[in-house]
């Protein structure tokens, strides 16, 4: 047979690398179409690559530890019996870190002896990874930053991956050493004299607890959470809007076809696709939600790409997108909305199922909350919270006067950057989701 190429595949419009952390198959073993072969990890998700087709895996072109680019061949894959054929040269080179220069002995020797006199006046200055001699991965330094961890010690750390590289495993391993007290301390870098009338650097004061307490150090994902959370708040003039929708029409109606759609499809007909199929339809009318910031520059985005926030088992959340919700009728955005979700729960999505959304919808409902202040989802400008739908009483007008009935109800919370969406616009967008949810077809089919 042909051989064929493993190719490192698209994971997102941010994400141009990964780092290969295990090969579940190896040289010889024959692989079935889809059989995943290969885990890999970028700064944002870890998941799996599927064989493109079923045969012998011939060649493992970039090994674990080492990072290739998206697009870069890391396996070939053939019939039992052929030989690879060797890789281009562009394809070796583009998987290797570029080489650092180094410098001359004579040169070592002079730059040492003028340190060695020189007087220092100030504290030294970190180092950052750009000046590191070391090679990390995206994940490595994407832990590192998290986790605290300076460039400084980082370079001290035994590297198990191919050179003396750190892999995902060596940083994991010495968090959890650290935190547990029990990790080797990293030899500090050597540090020149200072000045004796040199100030030293402040140092935080230790944070006094008292009583019956219980200290809970955050996970890997809670932290990312956390640092996402607060710049948004720094970079965003976040200001929310407010409107309840009468969705009497909507729940009648969903009621009327879930129990049908559940037999024929096997899956549930939930709120959220019906939320989204309102609030893309809103985007069409107001494109000027659906935009990025970069610098003075206002991004305006064709394809409309909705993420939904969802909670994982162990209370942090993720946002899968469905990309050109657009382009989706309702049932292919339930069935969409359904499959990310169910997913998401066992952690197995795709690295380029978590980027590129382009606006945001969080369903606080789930939790029984009527409505909530959401944080805007970088870089977009604009989410929106639906809260739970509950009776309450109302005045209904009919043409032989005004009664009181009971209607569904349910608060739309709209969170927008107020540094490019005005008022006007951010009130009227949410104000557009309420009536086509209150406007909702009865006779409209799934």
């Amino acid at each position: 047979m042909a051989q064929i190429e493993v190719i490192l595949p698209k994971m997102g419009e941010s994400v141009a690398e990964a780092t290969i952390t295990t090969w579940l198959k190896s040289e010889g073993d024959t692989v079935e179409a889809e059989e995943a072969i290969v885990e890999i990890a970028t700064d944002k998700v870890d998941s799996e690559v599927p064989s493109p087709a079923e045969g012998t895996i011939l060649k493992i072109l970039v090994q674990e530890g080492e990072v290739a680019k998206v697009g870069q061949a890391i396996a070939i894959i053939g019939g039992a019996g052929d030989a690879p054929t060797p890789s281009a040269p562009a394809a070796v080179e583009s998987k290797a870190p570029a080489p650092v220069a180094t410098p001359v002995p004579e040169a070592v020797e002079t730059i040492e002896a003028n340190m060695s006199q020189a007087v220092v006046t100030a504290a030294p200055v970190s180092k950052d990874f750009a000046s590191s001699d070391r090679f990390y991965s995206p994940l490595v330094k994407s832990i590192a930053k998290t986790e605290g961890i300076a460039v400084e010690e980082l370079d001290q750390l035994s590297g198990s991956g191919k050179d003396g590289r750190v892999t995902k495993k060596d940083i994991l391993s010495y968090v959890e050493g650290r935190q547990n007290g029990s990790a080797p301390a990293a030899a500090p870098a050597q540090a020149p004299t200072a000045h004796p009338a040199a100030t030293p650097a402040p140092v935080a004061p230790a944070t006094s607890m008292s009583g019956d307490v219980e200290v809970i150090e955050m996970d890997r994902m809670r932290k990312l959470i956390a640092d996402h959370m607060v710049r948004s708040k720094q970079t965003s003039a976040h200001v929310t809007s407010f409107v309840e929708a009468d969705v009497t029409n909507l729940v009648n109606w969903r009621n009327k076809h879930k129990n049908a759609f559940e037999q024929r499809e096997g899956e549930k007909l939930t709120f959220t696709p019906i939320f989204i199929d309102a609030i893309v339809r809103a985007i069409k009318d107001f494109p000027m939600i659906n935009i990025s910031i970069e610098g003075d520059k206002i991004i305006r985005k064709k394809n409309i790409n909705v993420g939904m926030a969802a909670a994982l088992p162990s209370g942090n959340l993720i946002v899968p997108v469905i990309k050109n919700a657009d382009r989706l009728n309702l049932l292919g955005i339930t069935k969409a909305v359904n499959d990310l979700a169910k997913r998401a729960r066992e952690n197995k999505l795709m690295p380029d199922e978590i980027s590129g959304g382009t606006y945001t919808v969080s369903n606080v409902g789930t939790f029984g909350n009527v409505f909530g202040t959401p944080i805007i989802n970088q870089p977009q400008v604009a989410i929106m919270a639906v809260g739970a739908i509950t009776k309450k009483p109302a005045v209904i007008e009919t043409p032989s006067g005004d009664t009181i009935g009971i209607r569904q109800f349910m608060f739309l919370s709209h969170s927008y950057d107020h540094r490019v969406v005005d008022g006007a616009l951010g009130g009227m967008f949410v104000r557009r989701v309420a009536d086509y949810l209150e406007q909702w077809d009865m006779d409209r089919e799934i």
